[in-house]
C-alpha cells in the first residue's frame, strides 16, 4: 500500500471534498492508489450557505460532514492541520501545529510526501488594507466565523426581548458592506429570522425595527450579474426595508460604524464586511509558484500549476482566462465543483502515463436566494441557447437542488434522498431556527 501513488488534496471545500470522494470512490477503494485530504477544520459545511448559519435558520450542526467519518466511508486519510510551505523539491508538504482554545499545543508541525498534489484552499474575504476592518468587522468565510455572528446576533435579539419595550433606534441596525450574493442572501435571511423570532415569542421584535445598510462600491447591486437580476434582486431588498448604498466607497471601519469615503458615517451595532475575495498569502510566498495580486496561482488550461506537472490548483484559488474569454473563471461554487471534476479525471489520466486535457468551464447560470419571502430567486447565466431569467417557486427549487447535487456527490442519491425526507421529519419536531 504504502509504494501506491499519494495524491494529497489540500482543501475540504466544495470543490476539495468532492475530489477526494470521486477519487476515493475510483481509486482509493480499488487500491490503485492513496489519496489524503488536509484541511484546517474538522468538518464542512457548504459555503454557498454560510449566510444561513450566520442568520441561524441553518444549523450546521445538524447539515456538517465530519472529515474522518467521510475518509472512513469512502477510502481515504484526513489529516488535521493548515498548509504553511512546500517543498516541490522534495515533493513534502508542511502542516503547521494545531493548537486548543487555551493555545496549548495538540499536534505538532508535521510533513507529508505527495505524488501528486492539488491545492483547494479557497479564498476570504478582501479588506483591502481599509484601517479598521479586521478589528471590527465580521466575515463570513468559515462555518465558526457564521457560528460567531450567529450568536452576537441572537444576543441582541435577547436583550430586546427581556427589555420589556421594542428596540430602540439604532439597537437592531446592521451594516453589510459588500452587495454580492453573500451579502445580498444575508440581508435577506436577517429578516427572515426576525420573522422566526417573532413567532418563536419574541413579541417586542418586528422587521420593522430590524434596519439592514447593504453597501455596495459599484453602481449597482450584484455586479458580476445582469442588470435585470440586480434590480430585481434590488426591487425585493428594498421592499424588505433593506436600505441599499451603492456607489458608496469605505474608507474606515470603527467600531460603531463604516465610514465612506464621502458621506456621513453608516452607524450600526452589527458590521458585516462580504466585499471581495483573495486567497491565503502564503500561497505567493511559495517558490516556483505564480501569483496574482489577490493571491490567486495561475494555472495552465489543465488546472496545473504554471510549470509544475504534479500540483494542480482548482477553485478559488486558481487564475485562469479560458480561450477566448476576456475574464478569469469566476469564484463560485460551481467552478470549483467542475474543477474537482475535471481534475479527477486528470489524476486518473497522469497515473496511466497519459497527460491531461484541458479544462472547459461551462456557465450553468447564478442563483441568488432572497430567503423564504415570494420564494424568490434568480437564475442567471450563459447557457446554450442564451440567457433564461427565472423567478419564484422554480428559481427557489433549483436553488435548493445545488445542494442537494452537492449532497449527492458525497453521499451518492440513495442517502441523499434519506436525508431530504428525515430533514422534512426534523421539521416537524424542531425549531425552524437556531435558538441557543
Amino acid at each position: 500500500m504504502e509504494n501506491l501513488h499519494h495524491i494529497v488534496v489540500v482543501g475540504g471545500g466544495a470543490g476539495g471534498l468532492e475530489l477526494v470522494t470521486s477519487l476515493s470512490n475510483k481509486l482509493g477503494k480499488k487500491g490503485k492508489a492513496r489519496i489524503s485530504l488536509v484541511d484546517a477544520g474538522l468538518t464542512h459545511v457548504w459555503k454557498p450557505l454560510l449566510h444561513e448559519v450566520a442568520a441561524g435558520t441553518f444549523d450546521s450542526y445538524e447539515n456538517q460532514i465530519e472529515f474522518m467519518a467521510q475518509g472512513a466511508k469512502k477510502h481515504f486519510r484526513f489529516r488535521l492541520g493548515r498548509l504553511e510551505g512546500i517543498d516541490r523539491e522534495k515533493r513534502i508538504i508542511h502542516v503547521a501545529p494545531t493548537f486548543n482554545e487555551e493555545g496549548e499545543q495538540v499536534i505538532p508541525p508535521r510533513t507529508f510526501q505527495y505524488d501528486l498534489l492539488v491545492i483547494a484552499v479557497g479564498s476570504v474575504s478582501n479588506d483591502f488594507g481599509i484601517e479598521g476592518v479586521k478589528e471590527h468587522c465580521m466575515m463570513l468565510d468559515s462555518t465558526s466565523q457564521a457560528e460567531r455572528f450567529q450568536k452576537r446576533l441572537l444576543q441582541r435579539f435577547l436583550k430586546v426581548h427581556t427589555q420589556g419595550h421594542p428596540p430602540e433606534p439604532g439597537q437592531l441596525d446592521i451594516a453589510i458592506c459588500g452587495a454580492g450574493a453573500t451579502g445580498v442572501e444575508l440581508a435577506a435571511e436577517l429578516h427572515h429570522a426576525v420573522s422566526m423570532l417573532n413567532f418563536y415569542g419574541h413579541e417586542h421584535l418586528d422587521r420593522k425595527h430590524l434596519q439592514v445598510d447593504i453597501i455596495e462600491a459599484a453602481p449597482r447591486i450584484l455586479p458580476v450579474l445582469s442588470e435585470r437580476v440586480s434590480a430585481t434582486a434590488t426591487k425585493r431588498l428594498e421592499g424588505l426595508g433593506v436600505k441599499v448604498r451603492t456607489g458608496v466607497m469605505i474608507a474606515e471601519a470603527t467600531p460603531e460604524a463604516l465610514v465612506p469615503k464621502d458621506g456621513d458615517p453608516i452607524k450600526a451595532d452589527l458590521l458585516v464586511w462580504a466585499a471581495g475575495v483573495k486567497c491565503p498569502k502564503w500561497l505567493s510566498q511559495i517558490d516556483g509558484l505564480s501569483t496574482n495580486r489577490i493571491n490567486q496561482v495561475e494555472v495552465e488550461p489543465t488546472l496545473q500549476a504554471k510549470g509544475q506537472k504534479n500540483i494542480f490548483v482548482i477553485g478559488d484559488a486558481a487564475f485562469l482566462i479560458p480561450e477566448g474569454s476576456e475574464r478569469p473563471i469566476p469564484p463560485r461554487a460551481q467552478s470549483a465543483q467542475q474543477m474537482a471534476q475535471h481534475t479527477a479525471r486528470s489524476l486518473q489520466r497522469l497515473l496511466m502515463d497519459r497527460d491531461p486535457k484541458p479544462f472547459e468551464y461551462k456557465d450553468h447560470g447564478s442563483l441568488v436566494s432572497l430567503s423564504n419571502y415570494s420564494s424568490v430567486g434568480m437564475l442567471m447565466g450563459n447557457l446554450k441557447g442564451g440567457n433564461f431569467f427565472v423567478e419564484g417557486w422554480l428559481a427557489r427549487m433549483m436553488y435548493i437542488s445545488l445542494y442537494r447535487m452537492h449532497q449527492a456527490a458525497l453521499y451518492g442519491w440513495p442517502r441523499t434522498i434519506m436525508l431530504l425526507i428525515a430533514g422534512r421529519f426534523n421539521k416537524l419536531v424542531r425549531p425552524r431556527l437556531k435558538l441557543h
